[in-house]
């Protein structure tokens, strides 16, 4: 059977990555979470003291960009595809509120967004992906066989975030959260390379009152009908 792509774009924590991870386990795909990739790098530049709340050093990450190794390879530990950022599996490292309160600031620029297509462009390939992000639809696979975009309220996704974050043992605070996701919505909708947007053939799904499973039929129900 011929395999194909499918994209699911939207806003932060609206249940993306969540959902894409189930549909690629229904078809047997490979799940490939762009967001991880932004986040992976973010977390490189943390922690080469590149980027903080005072400074950002755009010329060093620029020189040093082509010799970061970004991909996903299955954890010995747990069996699972996991992001590996020069060799180490950090997965663990990139969901915390530090992280994301940056990443949207190297998301946009044109260097690295370049960077990052040329290596999602590589994983989807040979087809048979499932990926998730902001602009996989518009600007990755515009030529993509199926298409999502989700979103929910501002109010929803933090809500959902915080409690991701909670669970996890994150100490942060909800206005926090609620603060991030208006920030990143705001630097992901205006940033002038590969910004927010549903594409034009994409299919609409508000996850306001749908829970994972009635996201995840509506979904399958378009790409087997």
């Amino acid at each position: 059977m011929e395999k194909f792509i499918v994209t699911i774009d939207g806003t932060s924590s609206t249940g993306k990555s969540t959902i894409a991870k189930r549909i690629a386990r229904k078809l047997s795909y490979t799940y490939i979470d762009s967001g991880a990739m932004y986040r992976a790098l973010t977390f490189f530049c943390l922690e080469q003291k590149i980027i903080s709340k005072s400074f950002f050093k755009k010329d060093v990450l620029l020189k040093k960009l082509n010799n970061i190794k970004i991909d996903f390879k299955k954890n010995p530990k747990n069996n699972i595809l996991e992001i590996n950022l020069n060799g180490a599996f950090v997965e663990d490292k990139i969901r915390t509120i530090m992280v994301s309160d940056f990443v949207s600031i190297l998301a946009k620029l044109d260097d690295v967004r370049t960077f990052m297509v040329k290596i999602q462009h590589s994983l989807g390939e040979k087809k048979g992906v499932v990926m998730d992000g902001r602009d996989i639809g518009t600007v990755v696979f515009p030529n993509a066989e199926y298409k999502f975009f989700l979103e929910a309220s501002p109010k929803l996704r933090a809500e959902r975030r915080f409690n991701e974050l909670k669970k996890n043992n994150n100490k942060v605070s909800y206005e926090d959260v609620y603060n991030n996701i208006i920030s990143r919505d705001t630097h992901d909708i205006n940033r002038l390379n590969s910004p927010l947007k549903m594409a034009s053939d994409s299919i609409f799904i508000d996850t306001e009152s749908l829970d994972l499973d009635e996201v995840e039929n509506i979904i399958l129900n378009h790409i087997t009908s």
